[in-house]
């Protein structure tokens, strides 16, 4: 981290720079026996994408609040960083219909409740390496189809403010500074450095898992293997994953 990161965007920007080739987040889905690995390079790529959407495609502006409906997923921290990145407030399992615009995961009842949000409504199929819908649900944009193509730089059409509220859970709002000023101090206490590895199985739906699966490791310079149903995962193999992917930190809940 540098003196003048203030918001999560800053974050990954100072990442990027220091080392775009090392490993940001390593996803696992162990339902569907997915892994996919993304460097802070390719991450940070498909966050200037996702912005881009955001901004452009979409008209975001700075205060806009994102109802983000979507389980710990590698894409979920992508769409978190380019909320950051915008200016856009992300809204964990928010309201649809008290959002400017609704980002949903593939299953029935969450298209069902974003179908509530007045405003542009994106659904991610959460399929393996980022595919598409084999048929995009009604009233949705499929965020495979439209992401491809955007610019793979991303600038803000206006300054974005660390002090700004970035970030909703529950009845708790965060500033993109105050962001930054609990992942210093959560990869603090788990004793995070360059090079750490972060293994996470908690849920997006909370800080304690927001904050070990993405925000924590990227404040430190440390990396996530984030694992999703990772109940279904025996203890065995669990072992050999940590020992695999060089692990650190378990924050398995």
């Amino acid at each position: 981290m540098n003196a003048t990161d203030r918001t999560p965007a800053d974050l990954l920007r100072s990442a990027l720079a220091a080392d775009p080739g090392r490993p940001l987040v390593t996803f696992y889905d162990d339902a569907t026996g997915e892994r996919v690995e993304l460097s802070v390079a390719t991450f940070a790529n498909w966050v200037a994408k996702t912005a881009n959407l955001l901004q452009g495609e979409l008209s975001a502006e700075p205060g806009d609040r994102l109802a983000l409906l979507l389980p710990a997923h590698w894409q979920t921290a992508v769409w978190l960083l380019a909320c950051s990145s915008t200016g856009v407030t992300a809204v964990v399992d928010g309201d649809p219909a008290e959002a400017d615009l609704v980002v949903s995961g593939p299953e029935p009842g969450q298209l069902a409740a974003a179908l509530a949000c007045s405003g542009e409504r994106i659904a991610l199929a959460l399929r393996p390496l980022g595919g598409r819908f084999p048929q995009p649900p009604d009233g949705f944009l499929d965020y495979a189809v439209e992401v491809p193509g955007q610019g793979d730089q991303f600038a803000p059409f206006a300054p974005v403010s660390p002090s700004d509220d970035a970030l909703v859970i529950g009845d708790t709002a965060l500033t993109g500074a105050e962001i930054v000023e609990r992942a210093l101090a959560d990869g603090r206490g788990l004793g995070l450095g360059p090079g750490d590895r972060v293994l996470s199985g908690l849920s997006y739906g909370n800080w304690d898992g927001l904050s070990a699966g993405l925000y924590a490791p990227l404040a430190a310079g440390a990396s996530v293997v984030l694992c999703r149903n990772l109940d279904q995962l025996g203890a065995e193999a669990l072992d050999k994953r940590v020992e695999s992917e060089r692990v650190t930190v378990r924050r398995e809940g």
